[in-house]
């Protein structure tokens, strides 16, 4: 059931909800919290088939926040709300409404939202793309118990770590942690599997990847070991080797669906290391609401400081060999050599030792 609202208020959209549970025969809220999604027209669609897909785990009231551009100083003069509200088989298992901004209300979506919000249950915020630098003072995110951002659709990913490190609240997390929790379990899994000591670790993927940032930064802040990162034709996370006392454990998916796990004196095993989708992703992060301490110590322990640990097992550079002539080859006398001894070499000089530079 949907019913399109035009030139609307927050008062109007709440009616409208109460009628249509009415119709369809469930007057009864069964909803467990309030997810709001703050997105573009591009990317509003993508964002509510997983908000769909994930309410089937998590029955909620979903809210996408769409701030519409207006190109024209008139346009942006005219302050309008329109909505779409949802509900039965066209909201999942929960209940949709699709609030478009336009004009000075944009700046005020927090007034729009907050009488929408379910009583006395949690709300979540979702950046799918155009995450706030500072989720948790931003005027939405100041309403969620927990803030979901994705770096891996920030255009750079990498500095967008740095800054989500110094801004970050307790409730906040990143869909690119998400992603990695698998790898995280099954690493952890075959630690447990041998008595050993970790000296070292390489973690191989695709560039500009945040992911592989965020398992390389855990690594180092628990194991307390240099981890280097690889690049690689991806897709994604490819590779996991940990250097210890008993031999490499190696994690090894090169096609993004299927991994191999070696751990030295054991049989090689095959398990499933698939891609996950973007509902499964939300479903996870909406099974708790508390702050995530893990995420907090990996994201803190910062790149610089990642890179100057991995650079004290960088391997040394290897000099070029040095070119041999065929007058060098041949054996010379010693001009010190007594005669009657002409095959005699003069002693060799020791090359001077040189110092491995440290990258």
């Amino acid at each position: 059931m949907k019913t399109d609202l035009t030139d609307t208020t927050s008062s109007k959209i709440n009616k409208a909800l109460v009628l249509g549970r009415r119709a369809i025969g469930t007057p009864a809220v069964g909803m467990v919290l309030t997810l709001v999604i703050v997105t573009d027209e591009e990317n509003a669609y993508d964002a509510l088939k997983a908000a769909n897909e994930a309410s089937r785990e998590h029955p909620s009231r979903t809210l996408v926040v769409i701030k519409r551009v207006s190109r024209s100083p008139r346009d942006r003069a005219n302050t309008r709300l329109d909505a779409e509200v949802r509900l039965g088989a066209d909201a999942g298992s929960g209940e949709t409404v699709v609030l478009r901004l336009y004009g000075e209300v944009v700046d005020q979506a927090q007034s729009v939202v907050l009488p929408l919000l379910l009583p006395d249950a949690p709300v979540v915020v979702w950046w799918p793309v155009n995450a706030p630098t500072d989720p948790a003072n931003d005027p939405l995110g100041a309403l969620a118990q927990r803030r979901v951002t994705d770096t891996y659709a920030a255009e750079q990913p990498i500095e967008e770590l740095t800054a989500r490190a110094d801004t970050y609240t307790p409730g906040d997390t990143d869909l690119s942690w998400t992603r990695i929790t698998p790898w995280r379990s099954m690493l952890a899994a075959a630690l447990d599997q041998v008595h050993c000591t970790v000296t070292s670790a390489d973690v191989e993927g695709e560039e500009f990847n945040p992911s592989v940032e965020l398992l390389a930064m855990w690594l180092a802040e628990r194991l307390k070991v240099p981890v280097r990162r690889s690049r690689s034709a991806g897709p994604g996370l490819t590779s996991v080797r940990l250097e210890t006392s008993a031999g490499p454990i190696v994690l090894d998916r090169p096609d993004g669906s299927l991994a191999t796990l070696s751990i030295e004196g054991q049989p090689h095993r095959a398990v499933a290391l698939k891609r996950r989708e973007t509902s499964e992703l939300i479903a996870e992060e909406l099974r708790r609401l508390d702050p995530d301490d893990t995420y907090a110590a990996a994201l803190r322990f910062g790149l610089e400081r990642l890179d100057e640990e991995a650079a004290t097992v960088a391997p040394a550079p290897v000099d070029p060999a040095p070119d041999v002539t065929a007058a060098d080859a041949a054996p010379a006398e010693s001009p010190e050599a007594p005669a009657g001894e002409p095959g005699k070499k003069a002693p060799a000089k020791k090359a001077p030792a040189k110092k491995a530079a440290a990258k």
